[in-house]
């Protein structure tokens, strides 16, 4: 490639990762303004995880870490807080004790099957006048680009 396209391609990729994170920005105000409609005490951060788990039940404090690209200590004091609120439990990994899973608990399952569906609501928002196969696709770029980062 010549330096102008490889240049041309560096500023298109800037501009994907500014508007994806203008993205996030705006669905994330709008989750917390619904949130606080239920319960104002309850942040982006402890539904993301809940979410997250909704998904995912079971997976440790690191997978969790990497799916928000939060630090493991961050995530530990989220999840204490999930715990001490009664919507999530740690459990020992019976094949390594040291490994400590995460569940939703009951009140955890209530609270995101009246949560989860508000969430989705806004994603679907987001996703108007946009076909699946241009979804796939989009999903498909930002996960190499993710890793090629990761390389």
């Amino acid at each position: 490639m010549i330096p102008s396209q490889n240049q041309n391609i560096s500023q298109l990729a800037l501009e994907l990762g500014l508007a994806m994170n203008e993205m996030k920005s705006r669905l994330r105000q709008k989750i917390q303004t619904r949130i606080n409609e239920y319960d104002s005490s309850l942040s982006f951060e402890l539904i993301e995880i809940l979410g997250i788990l909704w998904r995912n039940e079971g997976i440790n404090q690191q997978e969790i870490s990497t799916q928000i690209s939060k630090d493991k200590s961050s995530i530990t004091y989220l999840i204490n807080n999930l715990t001490k609120r009664g919507l999530v439990e740690r459990v020992e990994n019976k094949n390594d004790r040291r490994n400590r899973q995460v569940f939703l608990t009951q009140s955890g399952k209530k609270l995101m099957e009246k949560l989860y569906p508000w969430a989705l609501e806004l994603y679907q928002k987001a996703a108007e006048g946009i076909y699946e196969n241009e979804l796939k696709n989009a999903l498909l770029l930002i996960k190499q680009m993710t890793a090629n980062l990761n390389q």
